[in-house]
């Protein structure tokens, strides 16, 4: 039976990785479109009509040539290797990460029905990781980290530890998500102070906090520096091969994002382990 349950939440995952790269892909769209008409609101100008545009619609498009993909390109794995990684229509190329994106999800789903089987709290779990991986590629990305992601995760992991779901007790995981956001609050406002700049945004707060949440506050030392150390080896390797972002920017949420997962996969003290701290 375990090994059905694998099966089957690997294919769910295929699909729900197919379902997160439409979710990368148009909720900072839908963001900028939203600040847009605040900004014309508030300058009573009248806003542009544009057209309807959510995670549902309009159909997926060939960013080339506009062609509009049809339910049988849009399967999963087979149909990238069916079309060999081109658009049916121009030709243009698909990119490789709409592949990885559905892999990765059916593999952390995979990995939790292996550990919880078909049950609630697996499918939990499979929400954390596929929040969580959303996150991760939006703020890569974009920088930005939506609260249509990281405040559904707070809460869920509050609910989680409320439910007995996870392996933190509710009070641990409150002040856990207490303790992450005002951890990197601090820091972000420490730095603004010494340095005028901004060193990070409120979207790191809230993803931190919602680690604690589903975490517990014991969990929170490593992870940050698990996420400092991958993020600091990252930034400089970018640095040296000029792939810097305008102000050398590098966005801290993927590697907060990887040192969570690390934390679910294996437990803090292995993200201690692998940075020689335990």
């Amino acid at each position: 039976m375990i090994g059905l349950d694998i099966a089957f939440m690997a294919a769910l995952g295929l699909l729900v990785g197919s379902f997160l790269n439409v979710v990368i892909h148009r909720l900072p769209k839908m963001m900028e479109r939203q600040w847009a008409a605040e900004c014309a609101e508030l300058s009573g100008q009248n806003p542009v009509e544009q057209e309807r545009f959510n995670i549902m619609v309009p159909r997926s498009r060939c960013p080339s040539c506009g062609h509009v993909i049809r339910w049988y390109e849009n399967i999963p794995l087979l149909s990238y290797a069916v079309l060999r990684g081109r658009c049916s229509a121009c030709g243009a190329a698909i990119g490789w990460r709409y592949p990885v994106v559905e892999l990765a999800t059916a593999a952390l789903f995979a990995w939790v029905a292996s550990r919880y089987g078909l049950s609630l709290q697996g499918l939990a779990w499979c929400f954390f990781a596929a929040t969580l991986l959303s996150a991760a590629l939006i703020d890569w990305d974009t920088t930005l980290l939506p609260d249509d992601l990281t405040l559904p995760l707070v809460w869920a992991g509050l609910i989680a530890a409320a439910l007995q779901w996870t392996p933190t007790s509710l009070p641990n995981a409150l002040w856990g998500a207490v303790a992450g956001y005002l951890s990197l609050w601090s820091v972000y406002w420490l730095f603004k102070l010494v340095t005028g700049k901004e060193g990070m945004g409120y979207g790191d707060f809230k993803l931190l906090a919602a680690l604690g949440a589903w975490f517990g506050w014991q969990a929170l030392v490593p992870i940050i520096l698990m996420a400092s150390v991958i993020g600091a080896v990252v930034g400089i390797g970018m640095k040296f091969a000029s792939q810097l972002r305008e102000g050398g920017y590098v966005p801290f949420g993927p590697f907060l994002a990887g040192a969570g997962f690390t934390v679910m996969l294996f437990g803090p003290q292995a993200v201690l382990r692998a940075i020689g701290l335990a």
